[in-house]
């Protein structure tokens, strides 16, 4: 990891920490432990939150082709330095709450959703629709990766059964700061 990408996003967290939620980038542990399950078989892959790409790198290196990746992240700090280093991914540089309305995103069906984003910054009516929209776009079997610093799947259970789904936790790292576990959602 560089050292600008340190410092981009302290400066980020500095600016809006609800919305980043950590002072540092993802390691590349929790890169590797949250793309562990994702091969090319599961591509189109959607990427919520990429920040400066750590988990990007990880899903090419999982052998997702780049044109293969959309890359939704709404922080201007960020969009320039994926812009960058993802050319050829699709960058869609708007808030995820808009998913459901975003024109580039009609008709696009995915095999895997991964998530940088702070879950339990979100209200429960935007976390509820976030994740709705988000299976929507899910082919059959698909999966949705997120990862946490807490002790219990960021989405509450109530959401969870209510839209038909279940967590599971596939890993957890003390090998990255602060130390996160990672969850599979997946319909019932």
């Amino acid at each position: 990891m560089l050292n600008s990408d340190r410092s981009r996003f302290f400066r980020a967290w500095l600016r809006r920490p609800l919305r980043i939620a950590s002072v540092t980038p993802s390691s590349a542990v929790l890169a590797a432990l949250i793309t562990r399950e994702i091969t090319a078989v599961s591509a189109p892959v959607l990427e919520l939150g990429p920040g400066t790409g750590i988990f990007t790198q990880a899903l090419m290196a999982r052998g997702i082709a780049e044109d293969d990746i959309t890359l939704i992240e709404r922080e201007e700090s960020f969009v320039t330095g994926l812009q960058d280093r993802f050319p050829h991914a699709r960058l869609l540089p708007i808030d995820v709450r808009e998913i459901a309305r975003e024109e580039a995103l009609r008709n696009r069906s995915f095999g895997a959703i991964v998530s940088g984003l702070p879950l339990p910054n979100l209200s429960r009516n935007d976390l509820y629709a976030l994740i709705g929209d988000c299976f929507e776009r899910l082919i059959q079997g698909g999966a949705f990766y997120q990862f946490t610093y807490g002790l219990k799947c960021p989405i509450p259970a109530r959401i969870l059964r209510a839209l038909g789904l279940r967590s599971d936790r596939i890993g957890w790292t003390l090998r990255n700061f602060p130390p996160a576990a990672v969850y599979r959602i997946s319909r019932r």
